[in-house]
């Protein structure tokens, strides 16, 4: 994985250019490269995967009298085979890097390329002759790609940091960008970028930049279809999908691993990568992380119905791999508080960001790449929202259904400018109505499509977000293989009767992988990212916002009420902040950040 940045239609000198490819270090810390013309300039930082030799960039290529430049960030799973339809139509290739494939496939089929590749990806190619940029990411929004129209020019990069670097940038934060932080948080709505001015190129967007203009358009979104596969086809072509990506995913030029939380999603892709690499003679690295304390403090709750201890050693016995275990304390989890929020840019999970932070940085020191198990529940429906009768039926994010509570840390003078509810329920109510559903669809179908379309633009992106930006800040390539996109088409069209087999989350995705798993892993109850539940972390955590409180001058106090801060130590609500997990010690980290965030980025209030 790499970094990628660039500029069209503005000033730019040397000074720039090292002060933004220095912001782009972590991500690419195996070089760097720029291409410069007179229009145009593109900055690229690599983490070498694959082809170290071969794939350093920007990368340039002449083909049918245009000139071609890429800046390239990600791994095409596919690389083979486009290749091979490549040589046919006269290509030929230096090294065996997805770059030069992706590059030769644009210059062959322009954004057409797109729908063949197979990949988490966000690129761009700036076409000489033409003397225009195109931009792309991939389907499902592994990678990330930032844009700024600005100057009557074009600034883009893999992180909002790099962007901000420019000199005429200004880092400032208007209404929306509040209400984004506070409403939504740490969730964000598709496109936003939250700093005023600063947009996201949505997951299956991409566009073309020309004379002055930006022409943005959509080239892959879910589609509904009828499902005519029987329950035991649908679960042999689940098995075969699951199976294939993870291998798929295994391919690297340097050693890899798997995280192992001794849930059903990990535990599947460690057993998969395990018995490809044992017929190959290898052992596989996998890796946990757990808790200083945390068999003394655990609570079973709704949400985390048991600790994972218990079931990383069942995993450990059976796999013969080589483990690593990562013992985090409070302080630990304290001290990665403001590297987590840099990582991001932005103000994230809480605690489940810097423990990531911290875990990610141990696994870096045995292996650069990594496979985890994101996203099979937003695709199989996993989470306890999808579950839920009462919840599902309340119009709103499922996740944060809190809006009020939340607006009520708000200054009245920002509430002045919009009305919280509308600010939310206009983002839902425009995701549900952009689902593709077919007529004649019944209701209980019908609401569980819009589930995964919720899902998929939101809860997903801000897990993406963090697994992104917690690994690649220690140059960790991390892949998500439930994240192939033809699995989340083919789940799409499955009736939920099918997803939820015997009554049990995930039940699908359960029966379809029998066999690669002890049957206590493969039927244990859905349980999230493990948490710290020592009472020494909600003391530090609360004693650090009471020095905020007492500075008088926080940042966040420009949004935030004084009033509202000091009820939420030792306060208690029956919902979390968001998602499963962040409940009241991980709410004041959260205020923590945003506290740190407004100060370290020298953010406007406007």
């Amino acid at each position: 994985m790499c970094a990628i940045a660039g500029m069209i239609g503005l000033e730019y000198n040397e000074d720039i250019f090292k002060k933004m490819l220095q912001t782009m270090r972590r991500r690419g810390p195996d070089g760097s490269g720029t291409y410069v013309n007179s229009m145009c300039a593109l900055l690229h930082t690599r983490l070498a995967i694959i082809d170290p030799e071969g794939g350093r960039q920007p990368m340039e290529l002449d083909w049918a009298g245009e000139t071609y430049v890429i800046t390239y960030n990600g791994e095409l799973y596919n690389t083979a085979e486009v290749r091979e339809s490549l040589r046919k139509l006269g290509h030929s290739f230096l090294g065996h890097s997805d770059t030069e494939v992706v590059l030769h496939a644009y210059a062959q089929w322009g954004a057409k390329a797109l729908e063949l590749f197979n990949g988490i990806f966000a690129f761009g190619v700036w076409e000489k002759q033409h003397r225009r940029l195109f931009l792309a990411r991939d389907r499902m929004g592994v990678k990330p790609l930032f844009y700024k129209l600005h100057d009557s020019g074009l600034l883009f990069g893999s992180e909002i940091k790099t962007i901000l670097t420019y000199p005429t940038v200004r880092a400032e934060l208007d209404s929306i960008g509040i209400a984004e932080i506070l409403l939504l948080g740490p969730g964000r709505t598709p496109g936003s970028g939250v700093f005023r001015g600063i947009c996201e190129l949505e997951p299956g967007w991409c566009c073309y930049y020309e004379e002055g203009k930006l022409h943005l358009w959509q080239y892959w979104s879910l589609k509904d279809r009828k499902h005519t596969d029987s329950f035991p086809e649908t679960v042999e072509k689940v098995r075969e999908l699951v199976c294939d990506a993870i291998q798929r995913q295994m391919v690297s030029d340097v050693p890899i691993g798997t995280f192992l939380s001794g849930g059903l999603d990990s535990s599947l892709i460690s057993s998969v990568c395990a018995r490809q690499m044992a017929e190959r003679g290898e052992l596989l690295d996998t890796f946990s992380v757990d808790y200083m304390d945390n068999d003394k403090y655990f609570t079973p709750g709704k949400f985390q119905p048991n600790a994972d201890g218990q079931y990383i050693r069942i995993m450990e016995s059976v796999l013969n791999t080589r483990h690593h275990w990562s013992v985090l304390t409070p302080e630990d989890l304290m001290d990665a508080l403001e590297a987590a929020t840099l990582a991001r840019d932005l103000p994230g999970m809480a605690d489940v960001d810097f423990s990531l932070l911290a875990f990610c940085g141990q696994i870096r020191s045995h292996v650069k790449v990594a496979l985890s198990g994101e996203c099979a529940d937003e695709i199989f429906g996993g989470y306890p929202w999808y579950r839920d009768p009462e919840v599902r039926a309340v119009a709103g994010f499922p996740w944060a259904q809190n809006t009020k509570y939340r607006a009520s840390f708000l200054h009245r003078e920002h509430l002045l400018k919009l009305d919280p509810e509308e600010f939310v329920q206009q983002r839902y109510q425009q995701t549900i109505s952009e689902a593709d559903i077919l007529s004649g669809t019944s209701p209980q179908e019908r609401r569980m499509k819009e589930m995964v379309c919720l899902n998929q633009r939101w809860f997903m992106q801000t897990l993406l977000d963090r697994k992104d930006r917690m690994s690649m800040y220690h140059g960790l390539e991390v892949r998500v293989p439930f994240c192939d996109y033809r699995i989340a088409e083919y789940l799409y069209g499955v009736p939920w009767e099918y997803k939820d087999h015997n009554g049990f989350e995930k039940g699908l995705l359960r029966t379809a992988m029998e066999g690669l798993l002890p049957m206590e892993v493969q039927w244990r109850k859905k349980s999230p990212y493990p948490k710290t539940y020592d009472p020494r972390y909600l003391q530090i955590v609360s004693a650090r916002l009471e020095e905020v409180l007492a500075s008088g001058d926080a940042p966040i106090l420009q949004i935030v009420k004084k009033e509202a801060l000091r009820a939420l130590l030792g306060a208690e609500y029956a919902w979390p902040w968001y998602g499963q997990l962040m409940k009241v010690p991980q709410t004041i980290a959260y205020m923590l950040q945003i506290n740190y965030w407004l100060a370290a980025y020298n953010i406007s209030v406007v």
